[in-house]
């Protein structure tokens, strides 16, 4: 099946399975793919010429106005919900799998039990302004898994802006800085510190789901956990 995949976490997947798009986003960091723009511009020119048999897009990453696009040019579409818990990747993949007419492929992920949440953490994910997760969204679920919450889990909108001075007040553990949205770095480690001691994670890890998900678990458990035993020596 000709498939363009809108989405990098599900190019991610679909290579994992064995599948390799026809074309993918500049996001979706496969260089040796075609790339037919990014997430939020694709050439919805370049794809439709491509004739796939169905091109992958997401409530979340990809443009509703693109996808019309794609849809009056006859070319059919797979939809992936939003992933708001860890019980939906499963179900996700279930859809995209039986959407490739592949059952075969393994579209159930074998997760860690929950940990019982012990503390809290800001994540940022943005800066000018900053911005952080709410609960309700895939980084705060895998975090959820690893005992840890987000300091701003009671919050009414989903990526709600702050700052620094209100996260610090509402006394989190520990920063959680991923390396995406925002590219996060030691070059900003002083100014969130104001906040708490903080952790560099793989943003990748935290927000990239589909096979990548039990992986992505057990690398994000090893890094926290090594810095909450660097907390007690």
């Amino acid at each position: 099946m000709r498939v363009v995949s809108l989405v990098p976490s599900v190019t991610e997947t679909l290579l994992d399975w064995g599948i390799t798009p026809i074309a993918v986003t500049r996001f979706c960091e496969q260089p040796s793919l075609r790339a037919v723009g990014g997430t939020k511009d694709p050439d919805v020119d370049a794809i439709a010429a491509l004739a796939p048999d169905v091109v992958v897009v997401n409530v979340e990453e990809n443009r509703r106005e693109d996808a019309d696009a794609l849809a009056e040019r006859g070319v059919p579409l797979h939809i992936v919900g939003q992933i708001e818990r860890l019980e939906d990747v499963a179900e996700e993949l279930r859809r995209l799998a039986q959407r490739l007419d592949r059952v075969d492929l393994p579209s159930e992920p074998v997760l860690p039990p929950a940990l019982p949440i012990t503390r809290r953490a800001f994540v940022p994910i943005w800066r000018r302004p900053w911005m952080t997760i709410a609960s309700g969204t895939y980084g705060a679920a895998m975090l959820e898994r690893l005992g840890i919450a987000s300091a701003y889990a009671d919050a009414d909108a989903v990526f709600p802006e702050t700052t620094l001075d209100d996260a610090a007040a509402r006394r989190p553990d520990l920063v959680v800085a991923p390396s995406e949205p925002y590219p996060f770095g030691q070059r900003h480690q002083a100014e969130l510190e104001h906040v708490a001691p903080v952790v560099f994670v793989d943003g990748q890890d935290l927000f990239w789901w589909g096979a990548r998900t039990p992986r992505a678990l057990a690398r994000l458990a090893a890094v926290l956990h090594a810095r909450a035993t660097e907390g007690r020596d």
